[in-house]
Parts: structure tokens; C-alpha cells; sequence
């Protein structure tokens, strides 16, 4: 189906402003409509990059877009945020406070070191966040966390990556209804890229994807560092505001192959209440706050935090124990980003490859979506009051 500029300006013209109570047509915030095919491409400008209302007006017009011409039109990562500082730079602002921007006047550190940073982050250019999710232990839930945290930010219109890092039981494949699939190559510049597999506005890579789902991993260290690298440095990411790292659970060397290659712009600590989960969490914390890595831990996520049964939704049952990461991140100064309560519908959802944060109108849902809001709202205050991390060099010893 094929649409027109006209129909894209008069459907935009439902979007209204938050704080000017006029629609984002009248006020000129839409630029450049290109149609190729069902996708639509669009600039929204913004006269400032922290902007509030980025998220929310962007969201706003991929639902009025989806609404008024049908669920084929491809809108969902095609919208892209310009801010006059953004056209300076020579480039456009994905999502506000993007980890690539340069700290303004930064007053330490050597010419030679600035260089370096730059020659850095030509790793992966378009990519504005890089966030790492993690858990002390195994069992937590992590990567479901990890898949409808995604699924919620896409769903804002935010371009999200999800790099499966959980070399060893790599799940995200089942999660997303993409198992079998296969990563096709590209070259590029005389160089392989691999095309990330896409679904429900998500692009993600994972080991998953290139070995059977029933051979079980016999791999060493290196070997699984390797492969991490591969998707880093092979994956053809493209332009994202926030590329998700799915890390295994514990402290590993992947995850300090990961801050070797990438600069991080921040973790998150899964954790379930229980003391034995909570006393594994902390040393998670530890490992990405220590100086030698020095990646600033964005908040704690509690998973399982309660059972509701289907037929008592109002009912609480505190299995694991009641805040316990609630009290967790009061002792450590971190904010607790989100409760997931232990619901039947979670784990369906996982098992039939359609995350629950897909219909953001359910009790679960909602819980995912508040969830990703909080955690975008923790990323985008680290980079307004933080500089940008750097990779970590650990020299042997």
C-alpha cells in the first residue's frame, strides 16, 4: 500500500504538543517526509536534545500514524530527532542525552586522550546508549527483563538494538519467536557485516542464531569472549538509541570484555528480594563501580517481587521475600527502576516468543512499560550530570 506526504502531514496534525496544547504540524516540528514503499521516514525538531516530551511525542506519532493508516505502514524506528545542536554536530538527536555526545568543556584529560575517546567511539557511531543488563546470579529472570524492557522502549519509537551476551544459554531467540532464523552477511567496505535479526521493532543478534537450539555450548573463556566481539564489532547496528547487552549472570570475563570494547553508558542489576539474590546483586554493583571499570549503575530491577494469582489480580503473595531491593537500593543510593510481579502470563509469553510488554494495556504490560520509562528517564539524567564512559584498558600485570 502505498501513502502520500498529505496523508502523513494530515494524520500528524492529531499529535498535539504537550506544553504548547498545538499540533506538531502547526508548529513545524515536522521535516523532510520520505516514503519508500509502507515505510515512513520523518524528522521531528526539537529546539533543545533533553527535551521532555521527545519520547512521548515521538510514541504519539507512531500510534496516530498506525491508527489512521493501518497496522502495514513501517514507522516504528524510522523517526528521527533533530535539535539545533544536533545540526551543528553535523548529525540528528535519536533520543535525548545520547552517549556519543561530547561532554560540554570537559576540563580534564590531555589532548592525546580526547583523541582517543573520538577514535573510540567510531566502533559504533550510531549508537547513542549502550546499556548493560545484569544479575549477580543466575535464575532471576534477567533476560526476560531484558526482552520486554526492549520490546517497551521500541515501542516508544525509540531504534533499539539487544545483543544477546548470555554466550552460554542464550534465550533471547525463543523470546522473540525467532528461532532458526539466520543472520544474513553483508559486505561492506571490503568488511562482513552481519544484518541483526528484526522483530517487534527490536534488531538483535545472539549465539543463538548459529548453532542449533538443542547443542549445548562446550566453550572456553576466549572462545566466548570471541564471539561476543564478533556481534559487537560485525553486527551492522546502524543508527539506535539504545543498544541492550543481555550479559550472563555473575561476573565473568564477558563482561569485561565488554567494557573493553564499548564505552558503557550504564548497568542495571536484576535482582529477585530473596537475601541470597540481593547478596549476589551487591557484588554486581561492586563489579561495574569498581575505578579500574568505573560504569555507573543506573538503578536495580526487582524481579518476582510478588505472586498474583489470574483469579485474585488484587492479591500479593511475597515469595521471595517483601522490597528487598527496594531496601537494597536505599543502602547503595540507587534508584529501584521497576517491581515485575511473578505472573503465569510472563512466562506464557516468554514460551510463545511474544513478550509481555507487546500489549501495554495488561497488568504486566504496564509494569514493563513503567519499567523502560524509568530507566530511560535514569539514562537520560546520567548523561545530563555525567561525562561519557570510556573503555576500559587493563594493562596485564
Amino acid at each position: 500500500m502505498s501513502y502520500t506526504n498529505q496523508q502523513i502531514i494530515n494524520t500528524l496534525r492529531h499529535v498535539k504538543h504537550p506544553e504548547h496544547q498545538q499540533d506538531i504540524v502547526s508548529l513545524g516540528m515536522v521535516d523532510d517526509i520520505r516514503i519508500e514503499g509502507n515505510q515512513v521516514f520523518f524528522n521531528l525538531l526539537f529546539k533543545k536534545d533533553n527535551d521532555p516530551f521527545i519520547a512521548s511525542i515521538r510514541k504519539a506519532c507512531v500510534q496516530a500514524l498506525e491508527k489512521e493508516l493501518g497496522g502495514d505502514v513501517a514507522v516504528r524506528g524510522n523517526i528521527e530527532v533533530k535539535t539545533p545542536q544536533s545540526k551543528q554536530q553535523g548529525g540528528s538527536q535519536k533520543q535525548s542525552g545520547g552517549q556519543h555526545k561530547k561532554a560540554p568543556q570537559q576540563q580534564s584529560g590531555s589532548q592525546q586522550q580526547q583523541k582517543g575517546q573520538a577514535k573510540e567511539e567510531e566502533l559504533l557511531p550510531g549508537v547513542k546508549n549502550i546499556i548493560a543488563i545484569a544479575s549477580g546470579k543466575g535464575g532471576v529472570g534477567k533476560s526476560t527483563i531484558a526482552a520486554n524492557v526492549a520490546v517497551a522502549m521500541a515501542k516508544t519509537g525509540a531504534r533499539v538494538g539487544l545483543i544477546d551476551a548470555d554466550i552460554f544459554g542464550p534465550s533471547i531467540p525463543k523470546m522473540f519467536n525467532v528461532e532458526g532464523q539466520r543472520p544474513y552477511v553483508k559486505k561492506v567496505e571490503d568488511k562482513d557485516l552481519i544484518t541483526p535479526i528484526e522483530q517487534y521493532g527490536v534488531r538483535m543478534l545472539s549465539i543463538g542464531f548459529f548453532i542449533n537450539p538443542e547443542d549445548a555450548l562446550v566453550w572456553r573463556g576466549p572462545m566466548a569472549t570471541n564471539a561476543l566481539r564478533q556481534m559487537i564489532h560485525q553486527g551492522k547496528w546502524g543508527e539506535l538509541d539504545y543498544l541492550l547487552i543481555d550479559l550472563p549472570p555473575g561476573t565473568s570475563d564477558v563482561h569485561l570484555t565488554l567494557v573493553q570494547e564499548l564505552p558503557v553508558t550504564g548497568a542495571t542489576i536484576v535482582s529477585t528480594p530473596q537475601n541470597v539474590a540481593l547478596a549476589d546483586a551487591v557484588k554486581g554493583i561492586r563489579m561495574f563501580t569498581q575505578e579500574k571499570i568505573n560504569v555507573p549503575v543506573l538503578g536495580l530491577i526487582e524481579n518476582m517481587s510478588w505472586f498474583t494469582p489470574a483469579e485474585l489480580p488484587e492479591n500479593k503473595y511475597y515469595i521471595f521475600g517483601k522490597e528487598g531491593c527496594q531496601k537494597l537500593a536505599e543502602k547503595e543510593n540507587l534508584p529501584l527502576l521497576g517491581q515485575i510481579p511473578i505472573v503465569q502470563s510472563i512466562m506464557q509469553a516468554g514460551e510463545d516468543g511474544r513478550p509481555s510488554a507487546l500489549d501495554d494495556q495488561t497488568q504486566t504490560g504496564k509494569a514493563f512499560h513503567e519499567l523502560a520509562q524509568n530507566l530511560i528517564k535514569a539514562i537520560d539524567q546520567r548523561n545530563q550530570n555525567q561525562d561519557p564512559t570510556q573503555r576500559v584498558h587493563i594493562k596485564n600485570q
